[in-house]
């Protein structure tokens, strides 16, 4: 028996203790969340670089581990002889893993560890192709992340959750949880697709057929234009009307108005509609130009992430045709974007 080959087997057996030892740490966010900060800072973009090879490193120890186990039973084999080589070696294989685990061989080990990653993450930024081979290694590796960081995470994971939560409950949780971050603007009618009528307009029998036509339950009234709104025309209103005596919607309207600003959250629009009890707002921007209309309806759909169908409108999602209609808009041949 050489003293050499024991002293070079319980150097390998220490080294697998230390190597097995080894936890290399996920980051405190999760990559999602990194990504999203990547985008701001280099630090940020760096941890997430680190965050993506985290699992090869756990694929390497692993290799690593088991090659030094080899090692470890073939020395015992060849050092101790047969018989009790392979009693050595059954001890060593059951209980190299709790000693690996005890709180002072992992003190020890990642201590060392934390010296060589750099040198182990320049190796696999180097050769990813490589250390791609290990990619489906089987390995042990934590609980990767384990809090919430921001709000767009969260709704990741309810989006994610297809078992649990069905997926009307998870729209619902989603929009609850993102309603606050969303303003008006989000949500409003666009201008370009509002549909009103002039103050001066008679609601004779031809009128009136054409505004039940338009599918709405209520129409801003205009003076000249969007951005003079003077009132509003409620649609139900005009069923009581005497179509033999033709009126004005000025007559017929509602003059009180309510505007918002575009950029106001949808907290304080649904605490506007709640304490004035009225069902329409014009939007306007900084400069008090029309720039859309939102509904009760419009807020409380954002609230619970599905569409409420209005019993008097027939029309379909106006953002969505807005969004076609802006397709062609301010598009001429000779026209130049500067």
């Amino acid at each position: 028996m050489s003293v050499v080959l024991i002293i070079v087997t319980v150097l390998c057996f220490v080294l697998l203790l230390l190597v097995a030892g080894m936890r290399p740490q996920y980051s405190s966010y999760s990559t999602n969340e990194l990504v999203r900060r990547a985008e701001r800072s280099l630090h940020f973009k760096k941890e997430l670089k680190r965050q993506r090879v985290v699992p090869t490193i756990y694929a390497v120890l692993a290799v690593k581990t088991s090659m030094l186990l080899l090692i470890v039973i073939c020395l015992s084999i060849v050092t101790f002889g047969w018989v009790a080589g392979v009693a050595i070696s059954v001890l060593v294989v059951l209980s190299y893993g709790s000693l690996a685990s005890s709180r002072i061989v992992m003190s020890v080990a990642n201590r060392w560890y934390r010296q060589l990653e750099p040198h182990s993450l320049a190796l696999i930024y180097k050769y990813p192709t490589v250390f791609a081979l290990l990619k489906h290694t089987p390995f042990y590796s934590p609980e990767q992340y384990r809090r919430f960081d921001s709000k767009e995470e969260l709704v990741e994971l309810i989006e994610q959750d297809a078992e649990a939560l069905s997926d009307g409950e998870r729209k619902l949780l989603a929009s609850t949880l993102l309603f606050a971050d969303k303003t008006v603007q989000d949500v409003m009618t666009p201008r370009t697709v509002i549909d009103s009528i002039a103050k001066h307009e008679f609601l004779g029998p031809l009128v009136l057929s054409e505004l039940h036509n338009l599918g709405h339950s209520r129409l801003p009234v205009i003076d000249g234009d969007l951005d003079h709104v003077v009132g509003v025309l409620h649609i139900r209103d005009l069923l009581s009307l005497d179509v033999k005596r033709s009126t004005t919607v000025e007559r017929a309207m509602e003059k009180k108005v309510y505007y918002i600003h575009q950029d106001d959250s949808l907290e304080h629009a649904l605490a506007a509609f709640l304490r004035v009890r009225h069902h329409l707002f014009i939007v306007i921007n900084s400069e008090r130009e029309t720039v859309g209309l939102v509904t009760l309806e419009d807020v409380i759909e954002a609230l619970i992430g599905r569409r409420i169908i209005d019993e008097d409108d027939i029309h379909e999602d106006l953002r969505a045709v807005a969004k076609r209609r802006a397709v062609h808009t301010n598009d001429t041949e000779d026209g130049v974007d500067l």
